[in-house]
């Protein structure tokens, strides 16, 4: 854990829902990566969320009553949370996860720790340690050889354009998924399902928009034939991946911060 770590009551906790949500994501990318045979990203993300975005409201309605739903003054992190964290980091990682191989995505998302601690310096103006400096250095030049197989610059031509897009799209996913963690763990005094569903709502909206122009530039690809073979999968992404994982993450986000969640 970092420096900073908050010593109360509910750290272990928070400790124990963030790598039990860690869990359930790294899990989902090879499931996931068995569905592209039936849809795209973009198609995947709007079911991921729309039966997310559903469950979340249902559940917040149920427990906090209506009035849970009201922003109470917090109107531009949730939106900025919601849109281009929440919303942007599940097209760009699933739409780059249909380009690239699920191993080599996860270890691009293995970063995230080191960028947490990079965003906690700009953020907040908390260097991390030399050390710790040391270690990011490591990790993005160890991501670098995977992602580029070890090429020099010049062969960097040979490599599939395609993968490398996929893995490109998933660094900003995981860049936008920082961005996200580190606004929502400042939102204390509400619970983690209230985040959860507050967030995810306007992150619904932006992947409707988005898979609405994919559809006018026909890069909408649905096989109704293959779908109901899938339908365990998209249910885990959905149910398991979005409902649950979230869920977990952002009651461990509030309990330990930010980069203590990455790691």
């Amino acid at each position: 854990m970092t420096r900073h770590a908050p010593a109360h009551p509910g750290f272990a906790r928070g400790v124990a829902a963030a790598f039990a949500a860690t869990l359930l994501w790294g899990g989902q990318l090879p499931i996931a990566k068995g569905a592209f045979v039936a849809l795209d990203g973009y198609s995947m993300t709007v079911v991921r969320y729309v039966v997310a975005g559903a469950a979340f409201a249902l559940l917040l309605w149920w427990q906090e009553g209506r009035g849970a739903f009201a922003l109470a003054g917090r109107a531009r992190p949730i939106l900025l949370a919601g849109t281009l964290g929440l919303g942007a980091s599940a097209l760009l990682l699933f739409i780059g996860l249909s380009l690239t191989r699920p191993e080599v995505a996860v270890i691009v998302l293995a970063l995230q720790p080191a960028m947490a601690a990079i965003a906690e310096w700009i953020v907040d103006g908390r260097p991390p340690p030399r050390f710790t400096l040391v270690c990011i250095a490591i990790a993005f030049v160890g991501v670098a050889l995977v992602v580029t197989r070890g090429v020099g610059i010049g062969q960097l031509a040979s490599l599939h354009g395609a993968e490398l897009l996929g893995d490109a799209l998933v660094l900003l996913a995981a860049i936008a998924w920082v961005g996200y963690a580190v606004v929502t763990s400042r939102m204390a005094g509400w619970s983690s399902l209230r985040v959860s569903t507050l967030t995810a709502l306007p992150a619904l909206v932006v992947i409707l928009v988005v898979w609405a122009v994919a559809y006018a530039l026909d890069a909408v690809r649905i096989d109704a034939q293959v779908l109901p073979a899938v339908t365990w999968r998209l249910a885990y992404v959905s149910l398991v991946g979005v409902v649950i994982g979230m869920f977990l993450w952002n009651d461990g986000l509030q309990r330990i911060g930010s980069v203590n969640a990455m790691l």
